[in-house]
């Protein structure tokens, strides 16, 4: 296999060359290494690189594999990490340079995990300030750009995330979701990203603060390899505030097996926010006709979310005012919305309205099995497109935009988003799929039947190849 062809390679294949002796950890490492360097000034997908460690790490794996070939799925695989999840000895300054001294003494506990399935991290991906917004253009560290059009955003907050793996820049990703921050940049880039269920992945060892709507998830190449990462993120760490029991099977295993005739609903629009555009909305009505091809029952209908908005914005802004970043190092618009931020009182308000409405949204799924939705309600924006614009302008713009994507963080209903297709200007379309609480094997394997029928993973930002 030739180096372009194994940097793009499924993560899982990867493992299974590693298996087979056909290549070592450390030989994907530097392969990965060489691209980071050589793309990484174009894309500004990573904020650090932490090539020594992954060496040193990758020359450990190769020697554990010499001892035994009984090793979790995606062992001596490369990761990158989200620039919001600590790690041990390496800055994390959540999309502020002004933080980039401020190296982590503990690991996340979703990093905890992910070592112990055997992965190698490459670095830290860039993020949004905070990760408060659905672009990433964090204020002194390069705009991350979109591998398929660089004039165009990745997406955020996990835009760094989903830029290097659309890249090739490693081999699978963790990112995160609090408003569609995993489907955003996994839509907006060609990729799959699946938000998991409210309890399905650890918070350790800080906790939850905003009230169960965020959490770590994969951004992978294939559904196959995002069940593997979800896999090995997923469990219960003493203390968590949610948790879930352990799945009857694997999520690996799910993506594997055939899907059962299934009811699902479609929509494009969602009052009062409008109408998807014609890019989103075709990509819905595409997927509607290969779901009634393979013999779901499908219908026109969508859950009432007017009563979401209000209380999900004031607990998602919330995240600025809980971080404790200092306001004067902030850019303009979490500035703006800390300013916005209410008492506790308000807070709490908040929170119960967006329960009351939660349960509503759940109790429209009695009747279906899943929902289709577009992942954003338009085409990903320029990047700077919305520089110029005042704070409230640009938090309405963004609003509108990511839409869709809230209803599942609200409810802690798991969301995968899948690409479809292309739009006139190379960029990704993508649609995502909502199951029922819990229920990440039904969409997992709904999306690997869809994936069969219009297989993406294989098509490739042509000027990283």
């Amino acid at each position: 296999m030739n180096p372009v062809d194994l940097a793009f390679a499924p993560a899982l294949k990867q493992s299974e060359l590693i298996r087979r002796k056909e290549i070592s950890p450390l030989e994907l490492v530097e392969l990965y290494l060489e691209r980071i360097q050589q793309f990484n000034p174009r894309l500004g997908s990573y904020f650090t690189v932490t090539a020594e460690q992954a060496i040193d790490e990758a020359k450990s794996k190769t020697e554990i594999l010499a001892k035994t070939q009984d090793l979790p799925p995606l062992f001596g695989v490369p990761i990158s990490i989200k620039d919001l999840n600590p790690v041990a000895g390496i800055p994390c300054c959540y999309g502020n340079a002004a933080l980039l001294d401020n190296v982590s003494d503990h690991d996340d506990g979703v990093v905890v995990k992910i070592k112990q399935a055997g992965l190698i991290l490459l670095g830290k991906t860039a993020t949004s300030e905070l990760g408060s917004f659905p672009y990433t253009e964090a204020t002194n560290f390069p705009p991350t750009r979109n591998p398929w059009n660089l004039e165009y955003t990745s997406g955020g907050s996990s835009g760094g995330a989903a830029s290097a793996l659309a890249a090739g820049l490693c081999s699978i990703a963790q990112g995160s979701d609090g408003g569609g921050s995993i489907r955003g940049p996994a839509a907006c880039c060609g990729l799959i990203g699946i938000k998991p269920s409210r309890g399905r992945v650890t918070h350790a060892p800080v906790g939850d603060r905003l009230n169960g709507i965020a959490t770590n998830g994969p951004i992978a190449r294939t559904v196959a390899d995002a069940a593997a990462l979800l896999d090995a993120m997923s469990g219960y760490v003493i203390g968590d505030s949610y948790w879930l029991p352990e799945p009857e099977k694997s999520f690996l295993t799910a993506s594997q097996e055939h899907v059962e005739k299934l009811r699902i609903a479609f929509c494009t629009n969602l009052p009062p926010l409008g109408q998807a555009d014609e890019n989103c909305y075709q990509g819905v009505m595409q997927t509607v006709k290969l779901l009634e091809d393979s013999g779901h029952q499908l219908e026109e209908k969508c859950p009432d979310i007017r009563e979401l908005i209000e209380p999900f914005q004031i607990v998602w802004q919330a995240n600025v005012a809980a971080s404790g970043v200092a306001v004067e190092i902030l850019q303009p618009l979490n500035r703006w919305l800390l300013a916005r931020n209410g008492n506790a009182g308000e807070y709490l308000r908040a929170v119960y309205q967006m329960q009351i409405v939660a349960r509503k949204i759940v109790m429209f799924f009695d009747t279906i099995d899943v929902l289709v939705m577009p992942v954003y309600l338009h085409s990903p924006i320029r990047v700077g497109e919305w520089r110029a614009l005042s704070p409230e302008e640009t938090f309405d713009n963004i609003v509108r935009w990511i839409a869709p994507c809230p209803v599942a963080n609200a409810t802690g209903q798991p969301a995968i988003s899948i690409p479809v297709g292309f739009d006139k200007k190379g960029l990704p379309i993508a649609v995502q799929l909502i199951g029922k609480p819990t229920a990440e094997s039904t969409i997992i394997s709904l999306a690997a039947q869809l994936e069969a029928a219009n297989p993406m993973y294989d098509i490739h930002p042509k000027d990283y190849q």
